[in-house]
C-alpha cells in the first residue's frame, strides 16, 4: 500500500506501511503555520524526547525525517504518525486551533479504518474467489462481479459502479476502504457466509434471498 488517500480529504493524511501519516508540511498549511517553526517545534520535541524517561519507545514512533521537491530542490519535513501529531500540537492555540486538531485526529482515525478494510479486502478475497472457481466448469468475469454486486446492492443499496459515481471515487479498484465501519463490517460478513453459499447453493436468486435475510438479521441485532 502506498499513496491511499482518503474522498474530499485536505488535511493529507496518507500511509506509510500501513500506519496513517501526515507531512509538517501540509500540517503548517492547515494550521496557518510558517513550515520552520513547525519543523523547530518538532525538533524541539526529538531533542527532548530521550529525556522522558518512558520504557520501549523509539522517536520514529512518532516522527520520520524526510524531504519534498519544490522548483527543483529538495527541502526538510517531517511524517507524523497520530501520536506525533498529537504531541506537536499540543502547543497550537488560537480560535480555529481545537476545530483542526479535532479534524486531523478524525482523519487519522478514518484512515486506520480505510487500512484495515483494505487489508480485509485482499484477505477474503483469495478464498472468495476460489468458491466462485469451484462452483463453475467455466468461471466468467460476471459471476465474480455479479456475486460481489449482488452484496453490495444488499448492503449499499447500489452496485460498486454505482458508489464510485455517487462518491466522485474514479476508477479505484475496490470500494471496500471507502465504506462506514458499519457498511464494511456488513460486507464483509456477508461475503464470508457466501464463500459457503456459493458451492452449497447453487442458485443465485436463493443466495441472495438467505443473504438479505442474514443482513436484515445483523441489522436489527445491531440497532437492539
Amino acid at each position: 500500500m502506498s499513496n491511499l488517500i482518503l474522498p474530499g480529504d485536505i488535511y493529507g493524511v496518507t500511509e506509510k506501511a500501513g500506519i496513517p501519516i501526515a507531512s509538517s508540511r501540509r500540517v503548517a498549511e492547515i494550521f496557518n503555520k510558517r513550515h520552520d517553526h513547525v519543523l523547530r517545534d518538532i525538533q524541539e520535541i526529538i531533542i527532548s524526547f530521550p529525556k522522558s524517561g518512558e520504557p520501549n519507545q523509539n522517536i520514529n514512533q512518532y516522527f520520520t525525517s524526510s524531504t519534498y521537491k519544490d522548483r527543483g530542490k529538495r527541502y526538510p519535513e517531517y511524517l507524523m504518525t497520530r501520536d506525533g501529531f498529537t504531541l506537536l500540537a499540543m502547543g497550537f492555540t488560537g480560535k480555529k486551533a481545537m476545530a483542526f486538531k479535532i479534524a486531523y485526529i478524525n482523519r487519522f482515525n478514518e484512515m486506520e479504518s480505510f487500512i484495515r478494510n483494505l487489508v480485509e479486502a485482499k484477505a477474503d478475497f483469495p478464498e472468495f474467489t476460489r468458491a466462485i472457481m469451484d462452483a463453475h466448469e467455466e468461471p466468467k468475469t460476471y459471476h465474480f462481479s455479479g456475486e460481489l454486486d449482488m452484496i453490495n446492492r444488499i448492503v449499499l443499496g447500489m452496485s460498486a459502479k454505482q458508489f464510485k459515481g455517487a462518491n466522485n471515487l474514479g476508477k479505484v479498484p475496490s470500494i471496500r476502504p471507502y465504506l462506514t465501519p458499519a457498511q464494511a463490517e456488513s460486507v464483509k460478513a456477508l461475503q464470508r457466509i457466501d464463500i459457503g453459499l456459493i458451492v452449497a447453493v447453487p442458485d443465485f436468486q436463493e443466495r441472495k434471498k438467505i443473504l438479505a435475510e442474514q443482513y436484515i438479521r445483523r441489522t436489527v441485532k445491531v440497532i437492539a
